[in-house]
């Protein structure tokens, strides 16, 4: 059996704006019928594998435990980073979890971010691998390239293994991402491949090879989770965040794979993409007769080359090509197709001008629901909520603000003060500043409603929480 070991931590900002801090390219349905995080457990379907470790960021940790719901993944199994710290120590938290009952699995370690559109392929090179892993092997997957990509590192290969000489070889070295010139000699030797970040290895391996090159991170990560606690009700395994904190930041192949004598790849040719940019995602997408990728209402005339994507309004283009159209709710993007790493310029805006646009969409996700925010102005916000059946908010007060709730569809149970009682659709109820509230979905149904908060300071700092189900302060 396989224990997959899902990397969901990072910001994705190159492809902003649909990917921000809080809601980054992992958790968006780009490719797919599924987010990104679960199609690559869903493309897992088929092998012999236990129910994955994901190791996300605190901050995501809502998000993921739903997303993991929605396909019949969630069971105690989300390591929460603090911080983060690269992922030589994030693999060391999965494999010291994974050993913690005795046992010493195979880990499968992947990146929840990339595309493989050929799974039999994928599945293939997993399958072929695995007797590696198994004798005591570190294995990398290297992926045969399509050409001089000066966007990746690359893992040149050494001799051929006994078995399947055609397909398993020892790592000469792994080098990093090249000029053209370099990447077109690369190619023309045939002996390199693209560095996926994918591997498989035995847990325990992992963490005496890591014990031999990086003590100190092992060392680290082996007291930040000593003290490990886990929230049996929502699926979170906290790691102690004063030890973590103290913990080196260096990635595995730094940290073990460039190091230990023990390291093989395996090559994969399965339509992989780890869409880092808007034009890797347009090359995975599919076309119009134009060359056109298109998502969402758009009206094309005379327009070729282009990926335009779009929230909610329509978009009409008209003689332009080789361009990336990308609409939110709260933001444009229009590109040069051929430009597409300069979209950090804009993040590096946002960020030095303190702005928000960079971190949180104006629809952002709550661990009950979600609220978009329709207008946000300086003494008054309106919110349009949606609350899950079960979803509750935590038991808060506000010194400076008051709200006015008016249900659009579902019932609401409201607690305020010393009364509780239902309000239903075309029904309102107002919450004066420093009263005591609380408000839950009873139904079967979403719960609809608007929330208009009016007062001196309307931050999130002034929601004094009284009692939390989901564990936040």
């Amino acid at each position: 059996m396989l224990l997959p070991v899902i990397m969901a931590g990072g910001t994705g900002s190159r492809l902003w704006p649909m990917s921000r801090e809080l809601y980054p390219k992992q958790f968006l349905r780009l490719h797919g019928d599924y987010s990104m995080l679960q199609e690559t457990i869903t493309r897992l379907d088929g092998l012999s594998i236990e129910s994955p470790l994901v190791i996300c960021n605190e901050e995501h940790r809502f998000l993921v435990a739903e997303q993991l719901r929605q396909i019949d993944h969630l069971s105690k199994n989300i390591i929460l980073e603090p911080v983060g710290r690269n992922t030589a120590p994030a693999i060391a938290l999965a494999a010291l979890s994974a050993i913690a009952n005795g046992e010493d699995p195979i880990l499968l370690v992947l990146a929840a971010d990339h595309v493989i559109e050929n799974n039999p392929a994928f599945h293939a090179a997993i399958q072929h691998a695995q007797p590696y892993a198994e004798a005591g092997n570190l294995v990398t997957f290297g992926i045969v390239p399509t050409g001089p990509e000066t966007g990746y590192g690359y893992i040149q290969r050494g001799d051929a293994l006994e078995q399947g000489t055609a397909g398993a070889f020892t790592v000469h070295r792994f080098v990093e991402k090249p000029n053209k010139e370099t990447a077109e000699t690369y190619i023309a030797s045939g002996e390199y491949y693209w560095n996926s970040g994918m591997f498989m290895f035995r847990a325990q391996k992992y963490l005496t090879e890591l014990g031999k090159y990086r003590p100190d991170i092992l060392a680290a990560c082996q007291k930040a989770i000593a003290s490990t606690q886990t929230d049996a009700s929502q699926e979170f395994i906290r790691v102690n965040k004063a030890e973590f904190i103290a913990c080196p930041d260096d990635s595995v192949d730094y940290a073990v794979m460039e190091k230990t004598a023990d390291a093989m790849v395996v090559p994969l040719d399965a339509g992989w993409n780890d869409v880092g940019s808007w034009s890797a995602l347009w090359e995975v997408s599919e076309k119009d007769d134009n060359n056109n990728a298109l998502t969402g209402d758009v009206f094309l005339h005379n327009a070729e080359n282009c990926y335009i994507n779009t929230d909610e309004k329509m978009v009409a283009a008209v003689g332009v090509e080789n361009l990336v159209i990308v609409n939110t709710k709260d933001a444009v993007l229009i590109i040069d197709k051929s430009k597409v790493q300069d979209v950090k310029k804009v993040v590096e805006y946002l960020k030095s001008h303190a702005r928000t646009e960079h971190r949180r969409h104006r629809e952002s996700y709550r661990p009950w629901g979600r609220t978009d925010i329709v207008v946000n102005e300086p003494r008054f916000n309106v919110n349009r909520i949606t609350v899950k059946p079960g979803g509750i908010f935590s038991l808060q007060m506000h010194h400076h603000r008051a709200e006015h709730w008016v249900v659009l569809a579902g019932t609401a149970k409201v607690t305020q003060d010393d009364k509780i009682y239902l309000i239903t659709e075309n029904q309102s109820t107002f919450i004066p500043v420093g009263s005591v509230h609380m408000l839950e979905n009873p139904g079967k149904i979403p719960l609809e409603l608007l929330e208009i908060q009016s007062g001196s300071y309307l931050g999130d700092d002034d929601i004094i929480r009284i009692k939390d189900h989901y564990g936040r302060v």
